[in-house]
């Protein structure tokens, strides 16, 4: 290929401020240019797994990034620590699969944390039930989540008896790209195998002890399975929102039609008479440990978006003083 031909391809793996991109016929390991570095303003305005980027190619398999396309959708979350910055994980994603496992990593705070984040998106959220073969409850679990999550289709699999992949493989359409997102040890990378049928990721054993792994999975990094793309992540730790303020009803469906029933249309459900939320949590129609939850995101939003206006402030102000 001419050193001067642009080409267009996928970013199918990320090293730091390396990436490995991707066409139909081979595979480039690829940096950017001065210029773009020079340009970007911040974390989003770097390639991600799943981009589609322009780029020239070197000899010797290398190449260079010029440019970013469009992206359709992107999954990120507040990087952790006390640092006021978007970590991104993955773009150009259709569904976005929650994985998590049954027995001690099954957690419903949990999950509507990443449904938030997946909702925001813009792709489809489906919840991925692993282990299901490890358990007598499966079932009863799955109800749990359901209303939990309503309005996200849930699948209990077994990697290991094969029950369920076929299902969630049939509910995926061809040529989507899905990324898988959870805990260490919850089995994504063998979810990625059997969806495959072969061995594409590593795994590894779990502890008995908590049935956590030891993050096998230490880069993300994208897999074309048949007519698949998927992108395994590493296991998270913390998922700390960075958006999503305006998809909390998508998440907690059941709190937002509640509200519809408050006498006061600004009612924030705290000492408020005729307040049809409280009530519910009383009754016991409204289990008091999700609104906590609903209260917690709300408030973690809220916080991040004056976080996130000051850091912008800061930002500006030290633009304008490089100029002057």
């Amino acid at each position: 290929m001419n050193q001067t031909t642009i080409t267009t391809g996928r970013v199918t793996a990320q090293f730091q401020h390396m990436y490995t991109v991707t066409t139909e016929n081979a595979a480039y390991t690829c940096s950017v240019t001065g210029k773009f570095r020079h340009e970007a303003e911040s974390e989003r305005d770097y390639p991600v797994i799943g981009d589609f980027v322009e780029f020239t190619v070197r000899e010797h398999g290398q190449g260079v990034i010029r440019r970013l396309l469009e992206r359709r959708t992107v999954l990120s979350r507040a990087a952790a620590g006390n640092e006021t910055r978007e970590q991104l994980i993955c773009a150009n994603v259709d569904f976005i699969l929650i994985t998590m496992a049954c027995g001690h990593d099954f957690n419903l705070r949990r999950l509507e944390r990443y449904s938030l984040a997946a909702w925001e998106t813009g792709a489809t959220p489906f919840i991925v039930l692993t282990k299901s073969d490890q358990v007598d409850n499966a079932d009863a679990l799955v109800d749990e989540l359901t209303l939990t999550v309503p309005g996200v289709d849930v699948f209990p699999v077994s990697s290991v008896t094969g029950d369920g992949v076929e299902a969630l493989r049939a509910a995926l359409p061809s040529g989507s790209t899905i990324v898988l997102v959870g805990s260490s040890g919850v089995g994504k990378s063998t979810l990625t195998n059997a969806l495959a049928g072969t061995t594409v990721a590593e795994t590894q054993a779990v502890r008995e002890s908590d049935e956590r792994g030891k993050h096998t999975t230490t880069h993300r990094e994208l897999f074309q399975i048949d007519d698949l793309f998927v992108i395994d992540t590493p296991g998270m730790r913390e998922f700390g929102l960075w958006d999503g303020a305006d998809y909390l009803d998508d998440t907690f469906r059941d709190i937002e039609a509640l509200a519809e029933a408050c006498r006061f249309r600004d009612c924030s459900h705290q000492a408020e008479p005729g307040c049809a939320v409280r009530k519910a949590i009383e009754t016991g129609m409204l289990d008091a440990k999700r609104y906590q939850s609903f209260v917690k995101l709300e408030r973690e939003l809220r916080y991040a978006e004056k976080r996130q206006a000051e850091a912008a402030r800061l930002a500006e102000k030290k633009k304008r003083k490089t100029k002057a």
